[in-house]
């Protein structure tokens, strides 16, 4: 009776041991490279899916071989080589891009604007490495060329036209974002409703990661640290972050950012180092830190407030530092 005893207690041990490790390890991540970067995906799940994670990987080359200047032959490489007053049929993919991209250049009143791709390139941020200072008349060429303005659609969406043929589109701020959302589009497909999906750094977390957690905690850091300024629990929401920190170059002592201001043509000068967009859609909260970014951190905070927009800004301080801004809907969701 006795090692009948320590038997079931031996077992029962056993079954507490598994029912601790099955709870705590219920969960399938995947990881791969994507559009030059880093992916990071957790699924809560008791099940481990072999077949997903080449199911992902199919779905982000298919958004790169849309999206991308740098892919030969992609659909937005089409769209740039088109001639003037051409129709070109855009997929539904694209069609819904530049639909949610227009209505962002509108709201912003042009600070994100995705047909600077030429004065992406003279700078040497895009397609063409130039070890050249882009001179004035060259900019000034280019800005001619630049413009949502000069692209037209049809009612629908599914076909463009350009008003000059040259107009060169960039979705580089805004395709990371469109590719979460699609990522987390398949994975509801598939029949799951607890994840949380990062593609070089943008993120969409959606339901719970546990009862104890209702979302899942997201981190926000400062450009000069690898602590977190403030953590957010996120729920059926994604986050994007645009920044100037680590996309730049010096010429003649002077700084130069990647973030190029559509209106003029050059770099950004302002202050702000990072801003960092939350809102249901990734692919908007992509679009809208970029031209948050453009706009800088007075304009861009009275354009998040106009707007509702939750947005947590780093700005450079006097000395060398950064002081954390955060918009008025921002405030309620840290308070969360």
């Amino acid at each position: 009776m006795r090692i009948l005893k320590y038997f079931f207690l031996a077992a029962a041990a056993i079954v507490l041991i598994y029912l601790i490790f099955f709870r705590e390890n219920s969960f399938q991540e995947i990881r791969g490279k994507a559009f030059n970067t880093s992916y990071s995906i957790k699924i809560k799940t008791p099940h481990n899916n072999a077949a997903l994670s080449r199911k992902i990987q199919t779905e982000l080359e298919k958004v790169n071989e849309q999206m991308s200047v740098f892919e030969p032959g992609s659909e937005i490489n089409i769209i740039n080589e088109t001639p003037a007053k051409q129709t070109v049929e855009l997929s539904d993919e694209m069609s819904n891009l530049l639909q949610q991209s227009y209505s962002i250049y509108k709201m912003s009143g042009g600070s994100f604007d995705p047909t600077v791709g030429k004065l992406i390139d003279l700078w040497g941020f895009g397609t063409k490495k130039t070890i050249e200072f882009p001179k004035d008349d060259e900019i000034k060429a280019a800005l001619e060329q630049t413009g949502f303005n000069k692209i037209h659609f049809s009612s629908d969406y599914k076909n463009l036209k350009k008003d000059v043929g040259e107009v060169n589109i960039n979705l580089s701020a805004i395709a990371k974002g469109y590719a979460v959302d699609k990522i987390a589009e398949l994975l509801k497909k598939e029949g799951y409703k607890d994840f949380i999906v990062e593609i070089g750094g943008e993120v969409i977390a959606e339901g719970e990661k546990s009862e104890q957690t209702k979302g899942w905690n997201v981190g926000i850091k400062s450009p000069d640290s690898e602590e977190n300024a403030a953590v957010v629990t996120m729920h059926n929401l994604s986050v994007a972050t645009s920044g100037d920190y680590r996309n730049y170059f010096y010429y003649k002592d002077k700084r130069y950012s990647h973030t190029i201001i559509p209106q003029t043509g050059y770099p950004v000068e302002h202050k702000l180092a990072s801003v960092s967009v939350f809102h249901k859609s990734c692919m908007m909260a992509d679009g809208l830190a970029t031209a948050i970014m453009v706009m800088g951190e007075e304009d861009g905070l009275k354009f998040a407030n106009r707007n509702n927009i939750p947005a947590v800004f780093f700005v450079r301080t006097d000395n060398n530092g950064y002081e954390m801004l955060v918009s008025q809907s921002a405030e309620k969701l840290l308070k969360k």
